[in-house]
């Protein structure tokens, strides 16, 4: 009796710590990529696997326990951070764009050199551009999960976060008013 009490007391105790705070194992994926790129040679990484085991479940252990926590509680991740890293990233329209990452948003580059600065403002939960010095609103998340979407009018709307709301917001921005749009 006592046995099954401890156990199903542990298994409790592990689902309570467990829940929700599933991260981004940012320490353990860390070591993963090291070591599936440390050579070469996909053999000699294997070897590299099974020497490193224990520092995988030392990592792990630490990601699911300390770090996954920090990052459930508050937000962020202390080690997911690539504050500060510039990476060329290839657009739609086939150029390349230098994207700065920042503690509150992103820094691109055009390839004229036009600098774009989309900033995220945790305190009212909005994303903004700023360019050449003019501060635009972008988009704000409500707390009922839907979007407030500012339009380049100066109106604003709200939208579900779906393709539904998409493609409200498209029909919007491309006609000028969609309630005047949806009246036609």
């Amino acid at each position: 009796m006592k046995k099954s009490f401890k156990t199903i007391a542990c298994l409790m105790a592990a689902g309570i710590l467990a829940t929700s705070c599933v991260g981004s194992f940012s320490l353990f994926n860390r070591l993963a990529s090291w070591n599936k790129t440390a050579t070469d040679n996909k053999f000699i990484n294997e070897v590299l696997f099974i020497v490193c085991s224990p520092a995988y479940a030392v990592c792990g252990i630490a990601d699911a326990l300390v770090l996954n926590s920090i990052e459930f509680w508050t937000g962020d991740n202390p080690l997911a951070s690539n504050i500060g890293k510039t990476q060329e990233i290839k657009g739609n329209d086939g150029l390349m764009y230098a994207v700065k990452t920042l503690k509150n948003g992103y820094e691109i580059t055009n390839p004229d050199g036009k600098v774009f600065t989309y900033l995220y403002d945790k305190s009212t939960s909005t994303w903004s551009i700023e360019n050449e010095g003019i501060h635009m609103n972008l988009f704000k998340f409500n707390a009922d999960g839907t979007i407030e979407a500012y339009l380049p009018n100066g109106k604003s709307m709200n939208i579900t976060a779906d393709a539904a709301g998409l493609f409200e917001l498209r029909m919007a921005v491309r006609c000028g008013d969609y309630s005047d749009y949806a009246m036609r």
